[in-house]
């Protein structure tokens, strides 16, 4: 045997480690992952099962869903195999569930193509540019039972006594033991008469004995503020949402000038043929 074909096998192998690795193959949505009866099931049944499935479901496990998932679509096809074909009520469900999930899609790309960042940031500072806030107040109170009991406290503040002692004295309201502090509160949060005492007050200044059907109050205002712009993340849901309204509804406007809309009259073809089930049960 020549020498030189002892070289081969070797050569052979280097040849082989030169060539490039096949390249693995990954499942699509194509991808077979269950035949009955010859009727295939593919990854992608699977995958558009699971994205529709509630809240509640998504949160099992991935393996365990899977099988369930699969499982289920096998019965299913099993079941539906035994039918030749749809009845009008089903035929008329699917033609809806198409036009439904169709407008679904053109939803969904108008807000994908509309609503970037860029144009929510602006909504934002369209809508809060010229924020001004209402007023926000921070006040104390003593609450007694008697007009005459509030004069008597009123006296004793107007003397230099200390109106946060004397509401841990005096006050039967259950801010009375933190020295009467209400804390913030905007308008509309307190009853009215006590709001206007508040708001008729200064800085630092008592209030003359004021009653509200939980007795008599003293009112001190110990501070006031506007309430600022909220940050962006706080209300960019409710902006978006407003938004995707706009951009939807101009759509359809649009579509609905364009296009040529029939609406036949029909005898016994409205409100009163609504509940007429048996129509379509054949």
């Amino acid at each position: 045997m020549p020498k030189g074909l002892t070289f081969l096998p070797s050569l052979a192998l280097a040849a082989a480690m030169a060539l490039p690795l096949a390249a693995e193959t990954k499942p699509d949505a194509a991808t077979v992952v269950a035949r009955v009866n010859g009727d295939e099931i593919t990854l992608g049944h699977v995958i558009a099962t699971a994205a529709a499935l509630p809240e509640q479901y998504q949160q099992i496990e991935d393996t365990v869903l899977y099988d369930l998932i699969l499982d289920q679509m096998i019965q299913q096809q099993l079941l539906s195999q035994q039918q030749d074909g749809l009845n009008t009520l089903n035929k008329l469900a699917l033609e809806n569930e198409e036009r439904s999930l169709r407008a679904v899609q053109t939803v969904n790309a108008l807000i994908e193509e509309n609503l970037t960042d860029d144009v929510i940031q602006d909504a934002y500072d369209g809508q809060y540019a010229d924020f001004e806030g209402t007023d926000e107040f921070n006040a104390s109170h003593i609450l007694v039972e008697t007009e005459e009991q509030a004069k008597d406290i009123k006296a004793q503040l107007d003397d230099g006594a200390d109106f946060a002692e004397m509401a841990k004295e005096h006050s039967t309201g259950p801010s009375g033991p933190n020295g009467g502090e209400l804390g913030w509160f905007g308008p509309g949060q307190m009853v009215p008469e006590f709001e206007a005492a508040v708001i008729a007050l200064d800085k630092g200044q008592i209030s003359e004995p004021v009653q509200t059907q939980f007795g008599w109050h003293l009112v001190t205002l110990n501070d006031k503020r506007k309430t600022e712009a909220p940050e962006l993340e706080q209300v960019r849901a409710e902006l978006t949402q407003t938004l995707q309204q706009g951009v939807i509804q101009a759509r359809i406007d649009d579509l609905t000038r364009e296009a040529d809309i029939e609406r036949p009259a029909a005898e016994g073809a409205g409100p009163e043929a609504l509940r007429q089930i048996e129509l379509i049960q054949e």
